[in-house]
Formats: C-alpha cells, sequence, structure tokens
C-alpha cells in the first residue's frame, strides 16, 4: 500500500505541475484508488459475489478568482493532462468570485500522524460467504414467524485517498472500513414487517458477531408485527440512539458555511447562543485514532483539530470550509468536507433507563420521508415504533406522524443515553424530547 500511495502522491504532483503549465494560478486535486469485496446471501445460497476497484481524480484550477473543476477515472498521463486542460476551459470563462481560491497556506496541516485507519481483513471469498450464510441463518431460525429473507450482505472495502495543493501541501493515507447487515421478513396473521441490522468497524476482528446480527434483525422484525395507531396527542418522545443520529446530523447542517451564508438555516445569527439545554455539550475529534472520520487534514489540506461546537448549551462554532468562512467573513474551522467524529454529552442512563424516565409517551426506532425544512426548522416525519407505558412498551405503532420546530426540540431536550450509536461518524445515545405533536387516528 505504500508504494501505491507514493505513485498517487506522485501522480498529484504531475497533475499541479501541469496546472502550473497551463497557465493556473493555484491549484488542487485529489485521488483515490479503492477496492473492495462485497457477498450477499440470500435463503441460505449465494446471490452475488462483486469484486470491485475503482479510481478517481479531480482537479480544481484557479486563474486568479476564477475557478474551474474537472474529473476523470484514468490516472494515466494523458488523461491527468487533459482533464486539467478541461479544468483550465472551465475557469477562463466562469466569472470570478472573491471568495474562491485555496485555503490559507499558513493553516495547511503540517503533521501527518498514523490514526490507525487501515486493517486489511483478508477474507477470502468462500469466507465470507460463511459469514453471510451463518448471519441469515441466525436470523432465520431466531423465530417461527420470519418467513423470508432480503439476505445477508459482507462488505469488505480497502481505500487510499490522496491530496495537494501549489501551497506545496500533500497527504494520504489509506484506510479500511468492513460491515456485515441483514434484512428478513416477518408474518403474523394479516401483519407483515421486514427490518434489518448490521455491523460496521475499521477493523474485521471487531464486527459483531454474525450470529447476533441475524439475530438482532429478526427481533426487530418480529417487534414490529401487528402495529397499532394511536390518537392524535401531544406526548414526551424517545428518539433511540440510531434515530438520533438524524437528529444531531440536522444541527451540523444548520450550522454548516453554505446553509448560513446562503441565510437557509434556522440556527442563522445564533452564535454565542443557547440552541441546546445547558447540559449539552457537543464535539468533533478528527484525531481519534482508529474513528470512522479521522484526518489530519481536511478536504483542502488544512489541519484539523478537537473543537467544540456547544458548550454548555451554547453554540461556540460554525462548520466551515475557506470558501464559506470568506463569505462571512470569518476563518475557516478546518472542516472542508464536513465534520469528523462528532459526538453529543451523554447522561448514565441507557435507554431502558430513558423509557422509564419518560414513562408515557412514543419510542421512535425507524423514521420516513424527508419532512426537515432547514429554512424554518419545522419538522415533520413519519415513523414507526413503540407506544410506552409506566416505562415499558406496550405495543408497536405505525402510520403515524410525529411534528414539531427543530429550535424548540433541540431546547426540549431532557437527557441523551448512554447507549452511544458507534456506526456512524456521529455518535449519540438516545434523545428524550419533552413533547412533540403526534399524529394519529
Amino acid at each position: 500500500m505504500k508504494s501505491r500511495q507514493l505513485d498517487l502522491q506522485e501522480s498529484v504532483e504531475e497533475l499541479l505541475q501541469e496546472a502550473k503549465r497551463q497557465g493556473a494560478s493555484a491549484a488542487e486535486a485529489a485521488v483515490s484508488s479503492d477496492a473492495g469485496l462485497s457477498v450477499t446471501v440470500r435463503l441460505g445460497e449465494t446471490e452475488t459475489i462483486e469484486h470491485t476497484r475503482d479510481n478517481g481524480l479531480g482537479v480544481t484550477v484557479y486563474f486568479g478568482h476564477r475557478k474551474g473543476s474537472a474529473s476523470t477515472s484514468d490516472l494515466s498521463p494523458q488523461a491527468i493532462k487533459e482533464t486539467v486542460e478541461a479544468a483550465c476551459n472551465f475557469a477562463r470563462y466562469t466569472s470570478e468570485d472573491d471568495c474562491s481560491g485555496l485555503a490559507d497556506s499558513s493553516l495547511m496541516a503540517t503533521e501527518l500522524p498514523d490514526l490507525d485507519l487501515y486493517h486489511p481483513w483478508n477474507q477470502s471469498v468462500e469466507e465470507a460467504i460463511e459469514l453471510a450464510i451463518r448471519c441469515e441463518t441466525a436470523a432465520r431460525e431466531t423465530d417461527d414467524r420470519i418467513f423470508n429473507s432480503e439476505g445477508a450482505t459482507l462488505n469488505s472495502h480497502n481505500g487510499l485517498q490522496v491530496y495537494g495543493n501549489t501551497h506545496g501541501f500533500i497527504g494520504g493515507y489509506p484506510s479500511s472500513r468492513h460491515s456485515l447487515s441483514c434484512a428478513v421478513l416477518g408474518k403474523e396473521g394479516e401483519s407483515m414487517q421486514r427490518d434489518y441490522w448490521y455491523t460496521l468497524a475499521r477493523k474485521g476482528g471487531q464486527l459483531d458477531s454474525a450470529e447476533s446480527v441475524g439475530e438482532m434483525a429478526a427481533k426487530r422484525t418480529v417487534a414490529r408485527l401487528n402495529g397499532r395507531r394511536i390518537k392524535t396527542q401531544q406526548a414526551p418522545v424517545l428518539f433511540q440512539s440510531d434515530v438520533a443520529v438524524g437528529l444531531l446530523r440536522s444541527f451540523v447542517g444548520a450550522i454548516r458555511g453554505s446553509s448560513l451564508y446562503r441565510k437557509a438555516s434556522f440556527l442563522l445569527d445564533q452564535l454565542g447562543k443557547p440552541v441546546f439545554p445547558a447540559f449539552i455539550n457537543i464535539h468533533e475529534d478528527p484525531l481519534l485514532s482508529g474513528g470512522l472520520a479521522s484526518s489530519a487534514y481536511d478536504s483542502e489540506g488544512v489541519a484539523t483539530s478537537r473543537k467544540d461546537f456547544i458548550q454548555d448549551g451554547v453554540l461556540t462554532s460554525y462548520v466551515l470550509d475557506s470558501y464559506a468562512a470568506r463569505k462571512l467573513g470569518m476563518q475557516t474551522t478546518g472542516n472542508g468536507g464536513g465534520v469528523r467524529n462528532l459526538r453529543i454529552s451523554s447522561g448514565d442512563q441507557d435507554k431502558e433507563g430513558l423509557l422509564k424516565s419518560m414513562q408515557r409517551g412514543l419510542l421512535v426506532t425507524e423514521l420516513m420521508g424527508q419532512g426537515v425544512n432547514m429554512v424554518t426548522g419545522d419538522y415533520s416525519r413519519g415513523v414507526t415504533g413503540f407506544w410506552i407505558e409506566n416505562g415499558e412498551i406496550q405495543f408497536p405503532v405505525e402510520e403515524i406522524t410525529i411534528a414539531g420546530n427543530m429550535k424548540e426540540m433541540f431546547l426540549g431536550l431532557q437527557e441523551v443515553g448512554s447507549d452511544i450509536e458507534t456506526r456512524s461518524s456521529v455518535q449519540t445515545g438516545s434523545w428524550l424530547i419533552d413533547n412533540m405533536m403526534i399524529a394519529g387516528e
């Protein structure tokens, strides 16, 4: 992998030199090389075996404040030259934008530590098939009400990314990601339901067991059978941790620079103001060893660092790349390409403890639709889940909608559970929100 990384770095350096030869005042480029194995089994039989190998290269050139971009999947010298030429032609005919350009040279990363991101999993095709079959078999055998399967899939992926620009910065690192998933169908009487489960990790050995993934997929499926509608009412809502990830992503979207300079965010002009209760802190740690989104530099070569976005409930930082920062008259936060290893502070109670605290309300286990207005914060989603009485699950619910406003939801956050969802670069426990409108019968 080291020699391949050096080859890609040479391609980037060649590309940047070519951009200069063609008259660009500045340029940046990113190149990737990915390989993977994907195996799917269904009803105990192998359904698909897919080997993937992909290359990609993207270049952006600047002629002063005019910008042009082009990309290719061909890394040959001739293709690189033609791609640079295409980007330069685009740049010559675009309008000037005073905010475009490379990030400031003084902000480039100078230290590139090993963040322990590369752990290839040397599974043979036969071993991958065997794991997937074990997973699906466990799901089908967990409960008699499981009558069909959408299959189990094992994915193993290794990648290499290199970025460089004409400030002299060049950096790259290999990474790996592996997953195992299963989806099954259950039936009882006239009721049919489908659900799934998965495990994901940098290291194959850190995945949950195949049997536990299958069993969880089956248990989630049968738990949803014979769902009911409930009467329209206002009640507390507990968003299960894997669902609450979406709420945290919506918060990130609202403080993203591109939303702010377009004035398309419900958190516009909220810097320095409380947007969560005082017990909430939200931070990112891009240098976390083995993290699912770890990197010592962002997509512009800017050094990343641990930072807080929420301190004691107060919004202390936006999510900015250099372009958005210039539009807002600020400095990049090193978030070109997004946030990395975001986490919200959690309390001591797990999901069961939060249910007891809630006593009566709705547990949301799945969201449907895209009903989030990022300008106003209005929130309306179809949901499935469970109705709670006396702190315990009573029955599954379906065909209902929850509604609220995200500003009010954030401020109405009562507690974050200790049941942290670790399969995402955005990590959180379950969210207990004090009051939302539930539309049913």
